[in-house]
């Protein structure tokens, strides 16, 4: 038996990046009111989870002995689990004390995928481009600006885990490429046009494509790297106004950078994600007064 035939894998599942999304309503739960549509959002949910289980059909095919799907957008409550393989576990629930990347501190694991994955806040042509949430225009490490996919993957790393397969639209894909290297199967589903558009693949064709993908991936984890940076490690957030900096100023250990910039120092990835969490929730703040 190799490498890849006795470990275990996780895949983290995000929305925006699925195959036929570039709207919000599209990725928007309707419990919580506002411009969404049951309709557009069960549609989205359910490509969601077909692309998860190509993803995990692929980790299957390519000899990964267990699979976890972890639901990562929004409630993180989206999947359709009995669209998902037979024997693939999966989480569920958005207070999981590593969010996205639940399951890579376990032991045997050894390999990480992310599906439907999206690019950076600010990314030109990003579909849905967005870090975390609505208000955080930036985010840096040791000055490097990353996304979702750079914060989750140096988690991963934290753990000893690589970040082996990626899909979702091609800005994303090229800034996975960018920052976490050649190492990574990419997959696009999506030509990005602009935040609101984009030009998709027949969804069935993305899911044969990620299968593909995802099983080259495994099957080469035995020899990719984690992810890291230097540490200690200095990290900056810029958000879209200064009352949101105001409030994580007070925090201890977080300094102010500039207007709408503060910033902290970590000794390593779980300090880092977990300051980062913290911070991006008390930033949530009234701007009405």
């Amino acid at each position: 038996m190799g490498y890849a035939a006795a470990m275990k894998v996780v895949i983290s599942v995000d929305m925006e990046g699925v195959c036929g999304v570039s709207s919000w309503v599209q990725v928007s739960p309707p419990e919580f009111g506002g411009l969404v549509s049951s309709a557009e959002y069960e549609r989205a949910r359910e490509r969601m989870t077909l692309e998860a289980a190509a993803a995990a059909q692929g980790a299957l095919d390519g000899g990964a002995a267990d699979v976890l799907v972890n639901d990562s957008h929004d409630t993180m409550r989206n999947l359709i689990p009995e669209l998902l393989p037979d024997g693939v576990r999966f989480t569920s629930g958005n207070d999981k004390p590593l969010s996205m990347v639940q399951g890579v501190q376990d032991s045997g694991v050894g390999a990480l995928l992310f599906v439907g994955y999206h690019a950076r806040a600010g990314s030109m042509r990003g579909p849905l481009a967005h870090t975390w949430n609505g208000f955080l225009r930036d985010v840096r490490v040791n000055g490097v600006s990353t996304g979702e996919y750079g914060l989750n993957a140096l988690v991963a790393g934290h753990y000893g885990v690589p970040v082996v397969f990626a899909c979702g639209d091609d800005v994303a894909m090229s800034e996975i490429t960018a920052e976490l290297g050649p190492q990574v199967v990419t997959v696009a589903v999506k030509e990005g046009l602009s935040s609101f558009a984009a030009a998709h693949l027949h969804p069935r064709e993305a899911q044969r494509r990620i299968r593909e993908g995802a099983a080259q991936g495994v099957r080469a984890a035995g020899h990719a790297t984690p992810y890291t940076t230097v540490w200690p490690a200095s990290a900056q957030l810029s958000f879209n106004h200064q009352a949101r900096a105001d409030a994580c100023e007070r925090v201890p250990g977080v300094t102010r950078v500039d207007a709408v910039t503060v910033g902290w120092s970590s000794p390593d990835a779980y300090h880092l994600f977990q300051t980062f969490r913290m911070l991006a929730k008390v930033g949530e703040v009234r701007l009405d007064g």
